[in-house]
C-alpha cells in the first residue's frame, strides 16, 4: 500500500508539474497573439485574446486546488513541498502575464479604433516582445527540466528588457516634447512597452522559483553579482 500511495504521490506532482507547462503555453500564445495583432491591427484577434484571459485564469485556480489538496492529502515534505510551492508561485505569475498580454490587446484596440494624427512606430514593441517572450520560454524550459543554471541566467536578460524599455521611453518623451501632437499616440505606446517590461519581471521571477526548487535557496531581492557568485559557489 505504501508504495502504491507513494507511486499515485509521484503522478500527482507530474500531473501538477504538466499542467503549469500546459498553462504557460496559454501565455506564451496570448502574447504572440496580442503583438501579432496589434502589428497587423487585426481587431478580432485582439478581442480574442482579452477573451482568452478568462481560460488562463479558470487554469491557474484549477492547478491551485490541485495543490491545495495535494497539501491536505499527502503533507509533503522537503523537495516535494518546494515542488508544490514552486507551482503556486509559478502560477500566479504566469497568471499575472495573462493579464499583461489581455493589456497589451485592450490598448492595442483602443489605439486601432480612434483617430489619430500618427500611428505609433511599433519595431521597438516587436523588438522588446521578443525578449520577453524568450525569457518566459526559458523560465519555462528551465522548470521542465529543473535547470537551477538556465533559470539563473535570465536574470543577466531581464536587465536588458529594462534597458530597451528605458530607450523606448526616452524616444517618446522625445516625440511628446517635439510634437505635442504624438502624446496620446506616445502614452498608448508606453502603456504596451511597460505590460512587456512586467512580462520579463514576472518571467524572472519564475526561474527564481526553480532555484528554489532545484537548491532549496531563495535568490530574491538578491543582486546579480551576488547570483553569480552563487552559482560559482554551487
Amino acid at each position: 500500500m505504501a508504495e502504491h500511495t507513494s507511486k499515485q504521490f509521484d503522478i500527482e506532482l507530474e500531473t501538477i508539474r504538466t499542467r503549469v507547462l500546459q498553462m504557460g503555453g496559454m501565455v506564451e500564445q496570448q502574447i504572440q497573439s496580442a503583438v501579432d495583432a496589434l502589428m497587423a491591427a487585426d481587431i478580432e484577434r485582439l478581442e480574442k485574446v482579452v477573451a482568452d484571459d478568462a481560460l488562463v485564469n479558470a487554469l491557474e485556480v484549477a492547478i491551485d486546488d490541485d495543490c491545495q489538496h495535494i497539501i491536505a492529502r499527502r503533507q509533503p515534505a522537503a523537495s516535494d513541498l518546494r515542488m508544490v510551492i514552486t507551482v503556486i508561485k509559478t502560477i500566479t505569475d504566469l497568471e499575472r502575464i495573462g493579464d499583461e498580454a489581455q493589456k497589451i490587446a485592450r490598448q492595442g484596440k483602443i489605439i486601432h479604433q480612434s483617430e489619430r494624427y500618427q500611428l505609433p512606430r511599433f519595431r521597438e514593441v516587436r523588438k522588446m516582445a521578443d525578449v520577453a517572450l524568450a525569457m518566459l520560454r526559458r523560465a519555462l524550459d528551465a522548470f521542465a527540466r529543473l535547470d537551477a543554471t538556465a533559470a539563473l541566467e535570465l536574470a543577466e536578460e531581464d536587465l536588458i528588457l529594462d534597458e530597451e524599455f528605458s530607450a523606448e521611453l526616452r524616444q517618446l518623451i522625445t516625440f511628446m516634447m517635439e510634437d505635442p501632437r504624438t502624446i496620446s499616440m506616445s502614452i498608448d505606446t508606453l502603456f504596451i512597452a511597460k505590460a512587456i517590461e512586467r512580462i520579463g519581471d514576472h518571467a524572472k521571477n519564475i526561474s527564481e522559483y526553480v532555484v528554489y526548487l532545484v537548491k532549496g535557496k531563495d535568490i530574491r531581492h538578491t543582486t546579480l553579482e551576488e547570483i553569480k557568485r552563487e552559482t560559482q559557489a554551487s
